[in-house]
């Protein structure tokens, strides 16, 4: 259902969004495992956008930026100054500040379709993309710790030091289940359900509107313009919830990256 669409049922009630939002339908290569969507569109618009923009930012750089240099730029640094460096330290910043630069921006774009007209979903909002960002950041987080403590950091993070030997039995399971179970599903689910219950609530407003103005008879009407004020102030409020997820999406990859390195392991 597109989220302008107006929303009746079969009786001419009103009829709020469902679960149907995140399984549009198929466009494209319908019954292969190629199948084409409108989420996987804003996936494609999302990922070529990133890298048009940073392309045709970065390919001619000049000692005085203009304008869209300046912005990119912008764009960097805040990663880099907020994330890679503020979390990791220069030298180690400047090690994964690709990768965190990378996490940041995906998630950005890929959240902000959620408002683009004809798109109107993230590209997040169903567990792919999400799910793999994570996969990323946990993998991320193995590889820094086992390169840089390769003989102590699976068993400092199982078996913390300094806890008593009989305590293990306890500490054990949940050192295992907190740090190499529930922090990839946690992060997936964060940005996951940030951006679905975001979604509901735009659908929620917007064919709210639709039927009150060209449904409802008499002053119901007027209920329309209340819904459409309460869309457009939510449709700002999702641009700000994007920017956040991706904020908090590669700062915990940063301080995941900086546990791993910590020299207690």
């Amino acid at each position: 259902m597109h989220p302008l669409a107006a929303a009746s049922d079969s009786s001419g009630g009103f009829q709020g969004p469902s679960i149907d939002e995140f399984f549009p339908s198929v466009l494209l290569f319908a019954g292969t495992p190629f199948e084409i969507t409108r989420i996987t569109l804003a996936r494609f618009f999302a990922t070529i956008l990133v890298i048009l923009l940073f392309w045709l930012g970065t390919r001619s750089m000049k000692l005085v930026p203009g304008r869209f240099q300046s912005v990119i730029e912008m764009g960097l640094d805040f990663v880099r100054g907020n994330v890679a460096d503020d979390i990791l330290g220069k030298k180690d910043g400047r090690r994964f500040l690709p990768l965190l630069t990378t996490v940041f921006f995906m998630v950005l774009f890929m959240n902000l379709t959620g408002i683009v007209p004809g798109f109107n979903i993230a590209g997040t909002s169903v567990i792919g993309v999400p799910l793999i960002l994570a996969i990323v950041a946990y993998v991320t987080f193995i590889y820094a710790g086992l390169k840089k403590h390769p003989g102590t950091f699976l068993r400092n993070s199982l078996f913390p030091p300094g806890v008593p030997w009989f305590l293990y039995v306890i500490v054990f399971p949940i050192e295992l289940v907190s740090t190499f179970v529930l922090r990839p599903i946690t992060l997936t689910l964060r940005l996951l359900m940030n951006m679905v219950v975001g979604h509901l609530l735009l659908v929620l407003f917007f064919t709210a509107t639709s039927f009150f103005f060209f449904e409802s008879h008499n002053l119901f009407a007027l209920f329309g313009i209340g819904t459409l004020a309460f869309g457009f102030v939510f449709t700002l409020f999702e641009i700000f919830v994007a920017i956040l997820q991706a904020y908090v999406f590669s700062l915990l990859t940063a301080v995941y990256v900086q546990l791993a390195l910590n020299d207690e392991h």
